[in-house]
């Protein structure tokens, strides 16, 4: 469908023309090169659109290339050009900064390197046959999830640590958590490489549920997909890092501090992000694809977050995702879904 091939491109490489003030070709026209994880590209080019109608974005064009995550940092750390990162996770920077190619300041502003906000939520089918309200329903025996894989998405992680959280959040143990999330992990029916190529396998009629971004569930539905989505109660903050190079283009800066505005930040609101807690001004509005455009950012009873409740991104990879001995690991062995 017409839909679902807007939404179509794991990774894709494209040259993206300003417009705007500028918009036209001449001596001064500088070309970025943005990889990024799949999920924010709507909102990368909006934001990449008005920035070009500012002095400072004026004869910007782009170069995208997008995938998942991890796939993408570890890409650039190899050496694929790039002057501005989005990623998923932290330490999908992180390993940028290790390798040399990313100022070790790059998270000391307010935002905290931060410029995209979400939260996990669940994505269902058009009237929600399966009546799926929350978390717990995802363990039931009529249910089959869609969901990325943690070993090169990190919108999985996202999505993989809300559920733990659901439990020990709670006041559950570790021996609950893991029993719930063998549960759900055992009603996985299908486990892509990013968060945007789990959506496209539940907009083909894979499962009942897929786990995902608030802001990808909007994105489908202003794209005409006939899907809902529910916020649980209790979720995880999705807080996304972007970074320039060391050795990139002044612009790519430019385009940071602009993505940090008010004005930024609106672009991304209209393609269903929540606005940065560390930005004043944002107007959100109305949001077209939100269950309500009139509330499309519901408050969540109980809002964890990983540095808050799971004691930061050093500690949950190692805790959750090391290769051998990681909570999340373990399990997805056990259920078969290998890395």
């Amino acid at each position: 469908m017409a839909a679902a091939a807007a939404l179509a491109s794991l990774i894709a490489t494209a040259a993206c023309a300003p417009s705007g003030a500028g918009g036209s070709a001449d001596a001064d026209a500088t070309s970025l090169s943005l990889v990024g994880f799949a999920v924010p590209k709507a909102g990368n080019n909006a934001a990449q659109a008005a920035f070009a109608e500012t002095d400072e974005g004026a004869g910007v064009s782009w170069k995208e290339s997008y995938g998942a995550s991890g796939d993408q940092s570890r890409a650039v750390a190899s050496g694929l050009d790039a002057d501005y990162v989005h990623f998923s996770v932290t330490p999908d920077v992180t390993r940028l900064v290790d390798a040399g190619l990313v100022d070790e300041s790059w998270d000391d502003g307010p935002n905290k390197g931060i410029v995209t906000d979400s939260v996990v939520v669940l994505a269902v089918r058009e009237g929600n046959p399966k009546n799926i309200q929350g978390w717990d329903d995802l363990a039931r025996d009529d249910i089959g999830i869609v969901t990325p894989n943690p070993g090169s998405s990190g919108a999985a992680r996202w999505n993989i640590l809300g559920a733990w959280l659901h439990i020990v959040g709670q006041g559950g143990s570790q021996e609950e958590a893991e029993a719930f999330l063998a549960d759900v992990l055992d009603n996985v029916q299908a486990f892509p490489g990013s968060g945007r190529d789990a959506t496209q396998a539940f907009q083909s009629g894979t499962g009942d549920v897929l786990i995902s971004y608030e802001n990808e569930a909007i994105l489908a539905r202003q794209n005409g997909e006939p899907i809902e989505y529910v916020v649980p109660e209790d979720t995880l903050l999705i807080e996304n890092p972007a970074a320039v190079l060391t050795d990139a283009d002044p612009k790519a800066e430019a385009f940071l501090d602009f993505v940090l505005t008010p004005e930024g930040q609106t672009e991304y609101v209209s393609k269903g992000f929540r606005p940065l807690r560390s930005v004043d001004g944002v107007e959100v509005g109305e949001v077209e694809g939100a269950m309500d455009p009139q509330n499309p950012f519901p408050d969540v009873a109980t809002l964890f977050t990983i540095d808050d409740d799971l004691g930061g991104w050093d500690e949950v990879n190692s805790t959750f995702f090391d290769e051998s001995e990681g909570i999340i690991t373990r399990l997805q062995t056990a259920a078969g879904l290998n890395s």
